[in-house]
C-alpha cells in the first residue's frame, strides 16, 4: 500500500504531517490521553465559554434523532432545546450546543455525579444511529479549516490533567485513544496511515 504521507514545516515548534487533506500535529502521536471520568467527572460537558462545535451537517441528524434522545434528557437541558432548538452561535457567529444557563451543555446528563452525552447513553441503547458531535468525540483534538485542509491540533485544557495522568501511566497516545472518532471522522484508510506512521506497535 502506498501511503501520501509526508512531513510539513515546523509550525509553533511542532512538526506537522500531511495526510490527504488533512494537516496533522506530530503531537497526537507524541501526547498521551485517556479520559478518567470517574476523577474528571466529565466536567468538559459542563466548563468553557460556549457548547460544543457543531458542522453544519449535523444539525439535521441531531433534529432526527431529538425524540429518541429526549427520554434522557435532564428537564433543564429538555427546556432549553425545545426553546431555542439543537443549537445556536457563539460569540464568533460558530454553530455550538446550547447551554443550561451559561454553564452544562443542553445535552449533558448526571449519572452518580458524572456528567454524559445525552446522545450517547440513546445511542448505546440503539434508540439513535447518532453517537454526539464529531467535535465531542474527537477531544482533545480539535480540527481547524485551513483552506482545502484539515488542521488537527492537540488541545490542552486544566481539567483534562487527570485523562493526561491516565494517559501517560498507560501509555495511550493521543491519536489511538481517539480511533473510533478519528475512523468516523475520516476514515479506515486515513487512520490506518496514522498508525503507520507512528511506528508504535499497537496493543
Amino acid at each position: 500500500m502506498i501511503f501520501d504521507v509526508h512531513h510539513a514545516e515546523l509550525h509553533y515548534n511542532c512538526i506537522m504531517i500531511i495526510i490527504g487533506q488533512t494537516i496533522v500535529s506530530e503531537e497526537l502521536l507524541e501526547k498521551r490521553f485517556q479520559c478518567d471520568v470517574k476523577k474528571c467527572k466529565g466536567i468538559c460537558c459542563v466548563e468553557g465559554d460556549a457548547g460544543a462545535p457543531l458542522e453544519a451537517s449535523e444539525i439535521p441528524q441531531m433534529e432526527d434523532a431529538l425524540e429518541a434522545v429526549k427520554p434522557y434528557m435532564e428537564a433543564k437541558g429538555l427546556e432549553v432545546v425545545e426553546e431555542e432548538g439543537v443549537w445556536n452561535k457563539d460569540n464568533q457567529g460558530e454553530l455550538v450546543t446550547p447551554l443550561v444557563e451559561g454553564r452544562e451543555c443542553a445535552f449533558a446528563v448526571f449519572r452518580n455525579g458524572i456528567a454524559l452525552c445525552a446522545f450517547e447513553q440513546a445511542y448505546e441503547d440503539g434508540k439513535t444511529a447518532f453517537k454526539k458531535p464529531i467535535s465531542c468525540h474527537l477531544y482533545p483534538i480539535r480540527v481547524q479549516k485551513g483552506g482545502t485542509y484539515d488542521q488537527l491540533h492537540y488541545h490542552r485544557w486544566e481539567i483534562c490533567k487527570s485523562a493526561v495522568k491516565c494517559g501517560i501511566k498507560k501509555d495511550v497516545p493521543v491519536f489511538r485513544f481517539l480511533k473510533d472518532a478519528l475512523v468516523r471522522k475520516y476514515g479506515e484508510d486515513w487512520y490506518e496511515q496514522l498508525e503507520w506512521l507512528s511506528g508504535q506497535p499497537s496493543l
